[in-house]
């Protein structure tokens, strides 16, 4: 599943991490990455112990606690400290696979990268190329969102970056463990949850069926959930 996810930052705070990221220490992007991702990735990146980096970080994950349709799909066990990258200057990134393993930068836990996610920073009209194309199927999808929005996509797909022309892509990039680390039965639930949302907005809390279907949603979360 590919979902899309509005507004996860106001223009207020996407403006803000702007001004901060227009001084930041940026650094090769390829420091971060594995052996095969390295030899396709050219952008820019902040160091992940940066200080404008961690407080960044920290207001991404603060936002993502405040979307309910991420928690939703994501079901999150374990997020990875966000970082961020520039794509300027020709600057691209090939077809390559995210690292299945992650380890935490300040704890050293291992984090399995169930999910992708890009949250975008700067305003689509303000760079030309920088898409993030996703293969899947028998074709791809190619993604460049406003400002403040995200994707969240499954960690097993080929992605690349197409080459940026003109202007600056910036954004935040990050992996997320889930609790369900099926893709197939992770979409099942958020298909159930979203039921139960509509229902819940069309029916009240006391509607009986609505309380049978979201017990079976939690049940099914009981089985399948790793904790």
């Amino acid at each position: 599943m590919i979902l899309e996810i509005e507004d996860v930052l106001t223009s207020d705070a996407v403006a803000g991490f702007l001004d901060r990221l227009a001084t930041a220490p940026w650094a090769d992007g390829r420091v971060t990455a594995g052996y095969q991702s390295a030899l396709a990735k050219h952008n820019l990146q902040l160091p992940e112990s940066c200080d404008v980096a961690v407080d960044l970080g920290r207001a991404v994950v603060d936002a993502l606690g405040r979307s309910l349709i991420f928690q939703s799909a994501a079901l999150p066990h374990s997020i990875f400290p966000p970082l961020f990258n520039r794509y300027a200057d020709g600057h691209t990134f090939g077809v390559h696979i995210d690292n299945a393993i992650r380890m935490h930068p300040v704890t050293g836990a291992r984090l399995r990268t169930d999910l992708s996610c890009t949250l975008f920073l700067s305003d689509p009209a303000d760079y030309d190329g920088g898409e993030l194309v996703i293969e899947e199927g028998s074709g791809e999808r190619r993604i460049k969102l406003a400002a403040g929005s995200m994707v969240l996509y499954p960690a097993t797909t080929l992605h690349s970056v197409t080459p940026v022309t003109r202007g600056a892509r910036v954004a935040s990039f990050f992996w997320v463990q889930s609790l369900v680390a099926d893709q197939a039965r992770r979409s099942i639930l958020f298909d159930i949850d979203i039921a139960i949302q509509s229902l819940r907005q069309r029916l009240g809390d006391e509607d009986p069926a609505l309380i049978a279907l979201t017990g079976s949603y939690h049940n099914l979360l009981r089985q399948w959930a790793v904790v």
